[in-house]
C-alpha cells in the first residue's frame, strides 16, 4: 500500500501501536490475578489519546483493529466485549474532547454509556458461562439493603423492586466515580504528551488541580 504523506503513515503507526496498547491491557485484565482497578482506568485512554491526537476517523480504524486482534488472541466473544463499555466510552470521551464539550457533557454522558455497557457485559457473560451473574448484582444491593434496614427496623424485608432500583443505583455510582476518575487522569497526563482536553468545571477546579 502506498502512502500519500508523511500523515498517512503516522495515523496507521499510530493507531496500531495504541490499539494493541489498549488490547494488552484488555488481556492482562482478563488473566492477570492482580491490578484489576488500575487496568479498567487504564483501558479507555489509549483510544482517547489516538481520537485526540489523529482525529475520529482514524480513531475507529484504531478501535477495529483492535477488536478483531482481540477476536484472534481471545476469542468472538471475549475479545468484543471490550466495546462495553470501554471501546464505546474511550471513543465518546475522546470525540467530546476532540470537539471541546464540556466535562459536564462528558461526564454525564459517559455514565450512561458506561452503565448500558455494565449491564451488557454481564448479560454476555451469563450466557458464556451459564450463570445468571445479575444474581451477584441483586445479593449484593440485598446485602447492603438489609444492613441498613436492621440499622432501623430488622423486621422490615426489602422488596424486590427495591433490590433490584438499589442495584441500579450501585452501577451507576460506580460509573460516576470511575467516569470522573478517567477525566482526572486524562486532565493530569495528556498534557504531558502535548495533548489538552477541556479545562474542568469551576466547582472540580481544586479537586483536580496537582500543582505539578
Amino acid at each position: 500500500m502506498k502512502l500519500s504523506n508523511k500523515s498517512d503513515a503516522l495515523n496507521i503507526v499510530e493507531s496500531s501501536y495504541l490499539a494493541s496498547l489498549s488490547a494488552i491491557f484488555w488481556i492482562a485484565l482478563y488473566y492477570l490475578p492482580v491490578g484489576g482497578a488500575l487496568l479498567r482506568l487504564l483501558l479507555p485512554l489509549p483510544l482517547i489519546l489516538l481520537h485526540l491526537r489523529r482525529g475520529t476517523k482514524v480513531a475507529l480504524d484504531g478501535i477495529i483493529v483492535q477488536i478483531l486482534l482481540l477476536i484472534i488472541l481471545m476469542g468472538p466473544v471475549r475479545g468484543p466485549l471490550f466495546l462495553f463499555p470501554y471501546g464505546i466510552l474511550g471513543f465518546w470521551l475522546g470525540w467530546c474532547w476532540f470537539k471541546n464539550k464540556s466535562w459536564w457533557y462528558s461526564w454525564i454522558s459517559g455514565i450512561l454509556i458506561g452503565a448500558a455497557g455494565f449491564i451488557i457485559r454481564v448479560l454476555a457473560l451469563s450466557i458464556l458461562v451459564g450463570e445468571n451473574l445479575w444474581l451477584i448484582i441483586t445479593r449484593a444491593s440485598y446485602g447492603l439493603i438489609d444492613k441498613l434496614i436492621s440499622l432501623v427496623d430488622g423486621s422490615i424485608t426489602p422488596s424486590l423492586l427495591s433490590v433490584q432500583i438499589v442495584a441500579i443505583l450501585l452501577i451507576i455510582f460506580q460509573e460516576v466515580v470511575y467516569v470522573l476518575t478517567i477525566h482526572i487522569l486524562a486532565y493530569a497526563i495528556f498534557p504531558r504528551l502535548k495533548v489538552k482536553i477541556p479545562e474542568p468545571p469551576i466547582l472540580l477546579i481544586s479537586f483536580v488541580d496537582f500543582n505539578f
